[in-house]
């Protein structure tokens, strides 16, 4: 998306320094680095749930279970080999 280097995150840091001032500085980048790390947890947390759902969907369409009406006797396919024989 969009890259911050170096040189942006000490001029961020500098202006942010100079608004909020050295006494709320520590505890604004400590509540930051929270969300951060509860974003990221939340982030993980939604891939893995995702990668369950692939995975479970992937299975169950690979091998569908056969399901009969009430009443009737399944029958077992044709052979794919050609006609019998007999």
């Amino acid at each position: 998306m969009f890259e911050v280097g170096f040189t942006e995150i000490i001029l961020i840091l500098g202006i942010a320094l100079l608004v909020l001032g050295p006494e709320k500085l520590p505890k604004l980048a400590n509540q930051v680095g929270r969300w951060a790390g509860r974003a990221r947890a939340m982030a993980r947390q939604l891939r893995q749930q995702l990668d369950e759902e692939v995975t479970l969907d992937s299975v169950t369409k690979s091998d569908p279970p056969v399901r009969h009406p009430p009443g009737v006797a399944p029958v077992d396919p044709p052979d794919r080999d050609g006609p019998d024989p007999s």
